[in-house]
């Protein structure tokens, strides 16, 4: 999380997401690298853009990325004070939805996860097929601090029930290691490496057919992105959320 410029003061200078492609692999890179790509609203929505891009294009394989040290740092704070308990409702929403469509894509998906990988951050990371961790980051879920349950079930699905509810409960940070132990990432693997690896993954992506990924995400998701949608609509539609998530910030604040 962060509450440093917002996406009008970083306009001029850099796009929100950069879409590039080598073949059918469609590299999708989170790019407010000074805010540790923390998802505002306009960065959820050119996620979604970049995206319809990729399947227009006929992408077989997308990769996820974040410049800079980061993947994603998790929700973005940046006029939090103008912000009602409605617009914060939305917000998670949209983020769910964008959860949604990565994991019900018809395109196989990877993210690669560098420094802080937080919160939605982490969602994101949690809702691709093949999830690879570079040496040193760092995974947490703290949305449960300010009360909002956001990609539960889908983590569950990934780790284990127990796993995850122990995870959610504590809320502290997870090494690398620690999430390789636990199904939370797939491999480690070192950034020179990285290249390889993901042509590999690229050529079996191509074997199977734009309609057999997507069936296979559907069935496989389908249950629970419905109580996901819904017990996070329950948490963060109770009284207070703008409150809430003000009290952890300022909370953040004094720790860091």
């Amino acid at each position: 999380m962060t509450h440093m410029k917002n996406d009008a003061q970083l306009k001029a200078d850099e796009p929100p997401v950069e879409l590039n492609f080598q073949g059918k692999t469609a590299f999708l890179t989170l790019n407010r690298p000074r805010v540790g790509n923390a998802l505002s609203a306009a960065l959820v929505e050119a996620i979604g853009e970049a995206l319809d891009a990729a399947f227009a294009a006929n992408a077989r394989l997308i990769v996820f990325r974040g410049a800079g040290r980061h993947l994603c740092t998790g929700f973005d704070l940046a006029g939090l004070e103008t912000q009602s308990d409605g617009d914060l409702l939305l917000r998670f929403v949209r983020i769910e939805q964008l959860l949604q469509r990565i994991g019900n894509s018809p395109v196989t998906t990877v993210a690669v996860a560098s420094g802080r990988t937080y919160g939605a951050g982490a969602d994101i990371f949690v809702a691709c097929d093949r999830r690879i961790a570079l040496p040193g980051t760092q995974f947490a879920f703290p949305g449960s601090g300010f009360g909002i349950v956001l990609g539960t079930g889908r983590l569950a699905q990934r780790i284990g029930s127990t796993a995850a509810r122990r995870v959610l409960l504590d809320g502290t940070p997870l090494s690398v290691e620690s999430a390789l132990e636990l199904g939370l990432a797939t491999e480690i693997c070192e950034e020179r490496a990285l290249p390889d690896l993901i042509s590999g993954i690229a050529r079996s992506a191509e074997r199977l057919s734009l309609q057999t990924v997507l069936s296979l995400h559907e069935v496989t998701n389908r249950q629970k992105d419905d109580l996901d949608l819904s017990a996070l609509v329950r948490s963060a539609s109770a009284p207070g959320l703008h409150r809430r998530i003000e009290a952890y910030a300022a909370s953040v604040r004094k720790v860091n």
